[in-house]
């Protein structure tokens, strides 16, 4: 009570018009006693000494079985699973060949809903559908599925996949309110401005769902709905410590958490500052990637453009821009932007070059609208300092190209908070990206030079047709790869980059997840770590699936000993449905890796009918790294 009236206070005495920080968030930020409370849930009571997960028998050594790269060894594959869930899951791909059900399958789920009820219907879907891609309605209720994959080789990443069922019109209407700045509605000139046109909202694309996206989406509905999802993943938190003996990961999404409009505009500033940046210097490299020293950033400022640098104003600024005292540039300090120690915007201005004033580089907020970004990095701040005192990993989703700029900014800032002495925080990096390798260099380049823990998921991508119709349609250069092909080099070349840093630097401060379902991906990865020397033991290097999907890949690898997650979604039937259809949609757009997950699964089933083994028990006796 007395935190919550701290909290009430704060909330009066910040200017904040509407009550909407949690007190969980409150007292965990400020670190009171009283911020684990609430955390004290059945799922937390587990220990060493009561029935743990996947712990060997008896105290027997865990099993280890030798890695078959083909990914056929069908025993091996599916000893996680009875006979009836290998039945469900060939049941579920097959459906999943069938374009017209695939297509049609938001319908039909809704229609069989509305005939056969919601009991009837809620027994369908854990029998077919949803009994193969989601692991359970609450966190306690997925901790025999947690156990049984980890006894067998393999830890989770929980996901809380619940969607708010909406139509299209109305997420229309949500994300234009979501990402139109009421300081921008009174400028209307400003929305008109024809540079930087990915960092505008698009009528078109306001369904941040259309397109084929495959990925979770959050829409904006109040603050109160972004503390309600922060309670949502402490809760995930909670449950993979006390589940998984801290070894998994919670999945997080910033768009979870506050206003994409504040995403899109800190993306449009981190473009703003690298082209001021060019105009001062006309250096081509990245900003930290560059030589240009800040007494030569001066000089140009002070001869070539003729801006007074003995202006407080710009004295000031020049001071503040090489904050870590290397020697480097750094145009602004974000730490002290994501640690709340400015408004957003007396922090993003630079000197003009037409004016010779301060002036700001991000386009107009309102005070409330300032609020809401405190809002945004106190809840953010909540989650990671949560996650560090249970040693609970975080992984941050990547998201569309005009939020992703501010988001990778913003988690790297985290790492550097929370990362000093094991990696907590974890970014997502999508290689369809045609700037993902740049990107992660920059990213290990800075966290190398602060001293912190680096933590990269490399993806292929999850938004590749809504990215290519996207720019097509507003005119700006797509940002995708041209082919699968060069996204898969793409892939590969940071992946070998990574690893090659982690074996150079000795200090085991990078670490890396390959999450891919593409077997050559996985047989590229497994070969490199032999020939740089970096072991399954090492911990340095994972691996990630989704749940239901590419078992054959997941099992033999955590069975041979190596690190390896699934993607490990819950929550409701109901809602989760938009979930279920992502997946169907996904099976159906690559049939060839399901053709073969069909044929490995009759073939798994015929061994045991030949061998008697129908009625088969799944016992795991593995030991997760």
């Amino acid at each position: 009570m007395v935190a919550l009236g701290v909290t009430r206070i704060v909330a009066k005495y910040t200017g904040l018009k509407s009550f909407y920080v949690s007190s969980t968030c409150f007292n965990t930020y400020l670190g009171s006693p009283y911020s684990n409370i609430r955390w004290k849930s059945s799922s937390t009571v587990v220990s060493p000494e009561t029935k743990g997960v996947g712990t060997a028998q008896n105290n027997e050594p865990p099993q280890r079985d030798p890695l078959d790269l083909t990914f056929e060894n069908t025993k091996i594959a599916y000893k996680s699973k009875t006979s009836w869930e290998l039945l469900r899951g060939l049941f579920v791909m097959k459906l999943s060949s069938y374009k017209v059900l695939v297509e049609n399958n938001e319908k039909l789920l809704k229609f069989g809903r509305r005939i056969l009820g919601q009991r009837l219907f809620h027994h369908l879907m854990r029998s077919t559908f949803y009994g193969h891609f989601v692991a359970g309605e609450s966190a306690d209720g997925i901790q025999p599925t947690i156990n049984r994959l980890y006894s067998f080789g393999v830890k989770p990443i929980l996901d809380y996949s619940a969607e708010e069922d909406m139509s299209e019109e109305e997420a229309k209407e949500v994300e234009f309110s979501a990402c139109i700045s009421a300081a921008e509605m009174k400028q209307k000139e400003l929305q008109t401005q024809d540079d930087l046109k990915q960092f505008r909202y698009h009528e078109k694309f306001a369904d941040r769902r259309k397109y084929n996206v495959t990925a979770r989406t959050y829409f904006y509905m109040s603050e109160a709905q972004c503390e309600k999802n922060t309670e949502t993943f402490l809760r995930c938190i909670d449950a993979v410590a006390g589940t998984t003996k801290s070894t998994g990961f919670a999945a997080i999404k910033m768009t979870a958490l506050g206003r994409p409009q504040l995403l899109i505009q800190l993306s449009e500033v981190i473009a703003r500052t690298r082209k001021f940046f060019k105009d001062v210097t006309g250096a081509e490299k990245n900003i930290i990637l560059s030589e240009v020293q800040p007494s030569l950033f001066e000089e140009k400022l002070q001869n070539d453009l003729q801006v007074n640098t003995h202006q407080k104003e710009v004295k000031d600024w020049l001071e503040k821009m090489d904050y870590d005292k290397k020697g480097l540039i750094n145009l602004f300090s974000w730490s002290d932007l994501v640690d709340m120690n400015y408004v957003m915007s007396d922090f993003f201005k630079v000197p003009s070059i037409k004016t010779g004033r301060m002036e700001p580089i991000i386009r107009a907020l309102t005070a409330e609208e300032e609020e809401m970004f405190k809002n945004m990095m106190r809840r953010l701040h909540c989650i990671s300092r949560v996650a560090r005192e249970k040693d609970v990993r975080v992984m941050i989703d990547a998201e569309q190209t005009y939020f992703q700029p501010a988001i990778s900014r913003i988690t790297m800032e985290l790492m550097r908070k929370y990362n000093k002495e094991k990696p907590i925080i974890f970014n997502t990096y999508q290689c369809y990206l045609k700037e993902a390798y740049d990107n992660v260099v920059l990213d290990m380049e800075l966290a190398d030079r602060r001293g912190f823990f680096f933590g990269a998921k490399l993806v292929r991508g999850a938004y590749m047709e809504q990215e290519r119709l996207r720019a097509k349609t507003i005119g700006y250069e797509d940002p995708i790869n041209p082919t699968f092909e060069a996204t898969s080099m793409m892939y590969h070349k940071t992946l070998t980059e990574i690893m090659q840093r982690i074996v150079e630097r000795k200090d085991r401060k990078l670490s890396m997840m390959v999450a891919t379902h593409n077997e050559d991906t996985v047989r590229y990865t497994v070969s490199k770590m032999k020939d740089i020397g970096i072991e399954p033991e090492h911990r340095l290097v994972c691996f990630g699936q989704l749940y239901g999907m590419c078992d054959q890949v997941s099992f033999a690898l955590g069975q041979a000993g190596y690190s390896v997650y699934k993607y490990v979604p819950y929550g409701p039937v109901d809602e989760v449905l938009p979930y279920l259809s992502r997946r169907a949609r996904e099976n159906s757009s690559v049939l060839q890796k399901v053709d073969k997950e069909r044929f490995l699964l009759k073939k798994e089933i015929l061994r045991r009918i030949k061998e008697g083994q129908i009625f088969y028990k799944p016992k795991g006796n593995y030991t997760p790294l």
